[in-house]
């Protein structure tokens, strides 16, 4: 069960808790990196085998490699446990419909990751829960937006695409008030820059497809909350309606959360001289990037967000068209929908905001980037 333990609670900063929460040396012989239990079934003690002991089942349910990896992602959030999927969508989705039944009532900020508005949109269809979409800026819209029978705000600070934050201990005061869990997508901060948590929210969900596995080879989720969140979701969700994630795929997570605060801070280093140079660009509109020089919520991101990293938008001057042809003139930036791993992404996206592109600041050196964003937006025609 991967519920964290007295010692692995010793352990209070980033960089020691990346490095040794879960790594009982004692069990495996010594070896610093913990072995990979490539394995579906756990056997119990008899009188035959001379076993002592066995606190493992079947790897659908847990396994110890996947053991390791959620005890280090909730020790980094701040939670009493986490639980890994197979992927983002999938601890997602298992998180909603833990909260929700037949008739009852959603909030969800209308900038959010699109996957999770699918799980909305699902479970209307299937079993009637209705969700108000909201702008999320604005306590009262929020408060006004809830009824009787709602029993999930679900929130993403920064949101997707355009970074828009949201002052979530006043939305989970409230929430409390009203007895409604709340519930965030961390994926683009993780633990290392935002702990909701501490601020009152009830349950974290990730992609550590991200940055948390940082290396653009596995895909997976996390939720992380109390002890009984974490138990009951264990239990239903994930043992019922599947979605666990395999130890070839924790193994791999594992060694990403190893560096994930060295990592954050490059990419975050690579990211200020990108944005400085996009901010006085003649032929870029508008920026899109948390504690920057023009973001629109520098209180917000000052409250809640510890630094930044590689992640963020830009709409370029010129047509859409010739926003589309910019991203396609890059040499350094792939074209991919992904972001979180060593290289850096371009992908024009067109909505929410008119000629939007999301960029990726990977590893590379950033003069280079700079200088590819140069060339392809000298070459737009306004």
């Amino acid at each position: 069960m991967a519920l964290l333990t007295e010692r692995d609670r010793t352990y209070k900063t980033p960089e020691d808790i990346v490095a040794h929460v879960g790594d009982e040396y004692e069990k495996y012989e010594g070896a610093i990196v913990p072995p990979l239990f490539q394995n579906s079934l756990f056997v119990h003690p008899t009188e035959a085998n001379g076993m002592t002991s066995s606190e493992f089942d079947y790897s659908r349910m847990s396994n110890p490699t996947l053991d390791i990896a959620e005890r280090k992602i909730a020790a980094l959030e701040g939670g009493d446990g986490a639980l890994c999927f197979s992927t983002g969508m999938a601890a997602i989705g298992a998180a909603i419909i833990h909260f929700v039944k037949s008739d009852s009532h959603i909030v969800m900020v209308n900038t959010v990751y699109g996957g999770a508005t699918g799980v909305a949109n699902y479970v209307k269809r299937k079993f009637g829960v209705e969700t108000t979409f909201v702008d999320g800026r604005d306590l009262d819209e929020i408060r006004n937006a809830t009824r009787p029978n709602t029993t999930l705000i679900y929130v993403e600070s920064p949101s997707s695409l355009v970074f828009r934050m949201q002052d979530i201990a006043e939305i989970a005061k409230m929430a409390k008030e009203r007895g409604i869990t709340t519930m965030m997508d961390n994926t683009y901060s993780t633990p290392i820059l935002q702990q909701p948590l501490k601020h009152g929210i009830d349950v974290v969900v990730h992609s550590v497809t991200k940055y948390m596995g940082g290396h653009s080879d596995l895909m997976g989720g996390a939720i992380v909350s109390n002890s009984n969140i974490i138990t009951a979701i264990r239990n239903e969700e994930r043992a019922i309606l599947c979605g666990t994630m395999d130890p070839h795929q924790a193994w791999l997570l594992t060694r990403g959360l190893r560096t994930l605060p060295t990592r954050l801070k490059q990419h975050a280093a690579n990211a200020a001289k990108v944005v400085e140079f996009l901010e006085n660009h003649p032929k870029v509109e508008k920026v899109y990037y948390p504690g920057s020089k023009t973001y629109e919520q520098p209180e917000l991101f000052e409250k809640y967000m510890t630094g930044t990293n590689g992640l963020m938008s830009l709409v370029p001057k010129g047509s859409a068209e010739e926003a589309k042809k910019f991203v396609g003139r890059l040499h350094f930036f792939q074209n991919g929908c992904s972001w979180g791993g060593f290289e850096s992404l371009a992908l024009y996206l067109g909505g929410p905001v008119d000629k939007l592109v999301r960029i990726h600041i990977g590893l590379e050196n950033p003069d280079t980037l700079i200088a590819d964003l140069d060339q392809a937006l000298n070459q737009i025609e306004e």
